[in-house]
């Protein structure tokens, strides 16, 4: 089976939530799938489910940076490093044994440059041609639009936010 590229975006809820269905579902075929998440630090509950089942893996940095634009340059540095060690990591492994990869919250990585967007463009034109590669966040750079094979825009209508309730666990995290 050929793997494909596919991108969920925008300002609406379900980013992740595709992602973490579509790995469920791959798992249940007997795919054997790596979950990367940026930008959290392995706390979310979709984390906690996937130690239940076999076929995914996951990985993370268990640091919790906060948000990008209220670290300090040092923080950014550290955010950076660690960062793009899980990059590197992850698509390492995956290359060598997993059949899908879902990089979650991906494309704030990138356009903080937590990550070298060239090694990310890089990989995914010379991935592996049977991995199927999931990126998920807000504000997708150009090239990763071009190189998707599935681009899904998530639009926010409304949202409980918008009225003070904040995220909620099982829900939104």
């Amino acid at each position: 089976m050929k793997g494909l590229i596919h991108l969920y975006e925008g300002y609406g809820k379900g980013k992740t939530t595709a992602a973490v269905g579509l790995s469920v579902r791959a798992a249940g075929a007997g795919m054997k799938v790596l979950f990367v998440q940026f930008s959290k630090d392995g706390t979310s509950s979709e984390i906690k489910s996937f130690e239940a089942l076999e076929n995914i893996e996951t990985a993370f940095v268990a640091t919790n940076f906060g948000f990008y634009k209220y670290m300090k340059d040092e923080t950014k540095e550290e955010a950076e490093n660690a960062y793009t060690d899980l990059f590197r990591a992850a698509i390492q492994k995956a290359a060598e044994e997993k059949d899908m990869l879902v990089l979650d919250e991906v494309t704030s990585a990138i356009r903080n440059r937590l990550i070298p967007k060239d090694e990310v463009i890089r990989f995914l034109k010379e991935k592996t041609e049977e991995l199927e590669v999931v990126l998920t966040g807000r504000d997708p750079i150009p090239e990763l639009v071009e190189l998707a094979d599935y681009v899904t825009e998530m639009k926010k209508v409304k949202h409980p936010y918008d009225q003070g309730i904040l995220a909620r666990i099982g829900i939104e995290y």
